[in-house]
Order: structure tokens, then sequence, then C-alpha cells
């Protein structure tokens, strides 16, 4: 089994910057990419940013020059360094990662959910 916990999150002003972490445990074969979802009020949820194995990132384009991912393989951590930041920004952030548990078996899994407030 794998588990993902997300740590920072909290209330930023606008503008300002504010930094959230994923660390994924448990049975881990090969990370194949790890990222950040988030889910506003009345909305669907939406990918914030991922990055894959090889080093390639995704942005939305509502963050993108704004928000940066990055990722501690070692330690099979992703972080969001959010900078910035908008009211619109305010959500449920989701850490999301495809992994490999054996040589065959992968799925996705998701963290809790940690909220993320821009608000003065």
């Amino acid at each position: 089994q794998v588990e993902l916990v997300e740590s920072g999150g909290g209330l930023v002003q606008p503008g300002g910057s504010l930094g959230i972490s994923c660390a994924a445990s448990g049975t881990i074969f090969r990370i194949i990419a790890m990222g950040w979802y988030r889910q506003a009020p009345g909305k669907q949820r939406e990918l914030v940013a991922d990055i894959n194995a090889g080093g390639g990132i995704n942005y939305a384009d509502s963050v993108k020059g704004r928000f940066t991912i990055s990722r501690n393989n070692a330690m099979n951590t992703v972080y969001l360094r959010m900078n910035s930041v908008k009211p619109e920004d305010t959500a449920v952030y989701y850490c999301n990662a495809r992994i490999y548990t054996d040589y065959v078996s992968h799925n996705e899994y998701w963290g809790q959910g940690t909220q993320v407030t821009v608000s003065s």
C-alpha cells in the first residue's frame, strides 16, 4: 500500500507566497509521476502541476510563471512553491502520484488534501 502525506497550506495574503509538500511512503518500486491538483468549492478538480520521472513538467496555464513544482527523488517527495498568489488560487490542494508497486502493477494515489486560502 502507498500513502501520500501532505504538509503546508494555510492562509496567505494576495500577492504572497506559500509552499506545500507531499511525501510518498509504502510499497514503492518506481514513481511514474507526482503532482498537484486542486478543487475549489463548486468546481471540478483540476491539474495544477505535475512532474514525471524524467523531469518533465506540466503546469496549468493559470499558474504558469507563478508556481514551481519540484521533486526530491531520493525522498519520494514533491513540492509546490506558490508565488504571487491570487484569491482564485483558493482551493483544497491534493497530492497525486502514479506509482509502480512492483515490476508490473501500477496505480494512482491521492493525498487527503490541504486547504490553501488566499485572502486579506
